[in-house]
């Protein structure tokens, strides 16, 4: 069979991106206590390779995996959780899967690999379960509250006390007061619930990302003495953890990043702009000169 040498440029790719797959797959295996996804992503790592023994065929050599994306990969999943990393990795591949056609009416045996690979992608959504991802409700709820009621306090406080140590004080212990205020009802909200979430831990994700949220948006007050730079670089970091978590979402659970980016964005800058205007107006009315 003659081959182009496009083509042949193509399953070098398809068969560097299946080795290196095999031994993503195999390192995350090692790492998962569950028995039955630590099953499934052995056999989808061993169906990997085999993929990969078959491209060897046409390309005639064998190739070494691609040792960054084995680490970057191994890392992400750690770090940010296995459904992340793997959906990542899966969405990477689906840019390699657009050639797949062409190289199929060449090859007519790679049909089977190509269904394969989309069977994967499916039995990878039905097996991951993450208590990262059960308990993103309440990490939203902690990080959303923060994010709007710390942002319009923050600007408020700006224009009323137009002193960095003062509003950083102030945000601080509103921001802390706020957080154990709603892990508390978070724990309270989830034990009436019927679900299978775990109340205290349901708490502590609502309340410690609300407590971080709090330090990130705080922490521009007390490294800058001018508090129009701190109340801009406060904002830039709020669009910042709205863009990341937001992102980390859209791979995770398959949502739409831009929907929800410029929804939550608008309601803190839309927040931030009132209270703005209310701290102005408390000022003048007060007569408060600081």
């Amino acid at each position: 069979m003659e081959l182009t040498e496009d083509l042949i440029r193509k399953i070098h790719l398809f068969q560097e991106t299946e080795i290196t797959e095999y031994h993503i797959y195999s390192k995350l295996a090692q790492r998962i206590e569950s028995p039955d996804n630590q099953r499934m992503l052995l056999k989808i790592a061993e169906d990997e390779r085999q993929h990969a023994e078959f491209w060897q065929r046409y390309t005639k050599k064998p190739l070494k995996p691609n040792a960054f994306k084995v680490v970057f990969y191994t890392i992400i999943s750690r770090i940010l959780g296995f459904t992340f990393g793997v959906k990542l990795m899966e969405r990477g591949e689906e840019k390699a899967q657009a050639n797949y056609e062409e190289v199929i009416e060449a090859i007519p045996e790679a049909a089977p690999i190509f269904q394969e690979e989309l069977e994967h992608e499916q039995e990878l959504l039905d097996m991951l379960d993450e208590e990262l991802l059960r308990y993103v409700g309440s990490i939203v709820l902690g990080l959303n509250d923060a994010l709007v009621e710390l942002t319009g306090a923050l600007a408020g406080l700006t224009l009323a006390l137009q002193n960095t140590r003062l509003i950083a004080m102030t945000g601080l212990i509103t921001g802390l007061a706020a957080a154990l205020s709603m892990g508390a009802s978070e724990y309270l909200s989830t034990k009436a619930e019927e679900t299978s979430k775990n109340p205290f831990r349901a708490s502590i994700y609502t309340g410690g990302a609300y407590v971080v949220t709090v330090i990130i948006l705080i922490l521009p007050y007390l490294i800058f003495a001018d508090f129009y730079v701190a109340l801009a670089l406060t904002m830039l970091a709020a669009i910042l953890i709205i863009a990341s978590f937001n992102y980390y979402l859209s791979i995770a659970k398959d949502l739409s990043f831009k929907k929800r980016f410029l929804e939550m964005a608008l309601i803190s800058l839309g927040v931030t702009v009132i209270s703005f205007g209310i701290g102005f107006i408390i000022r003048t009315f007060l007569g408060v000169d600081l």
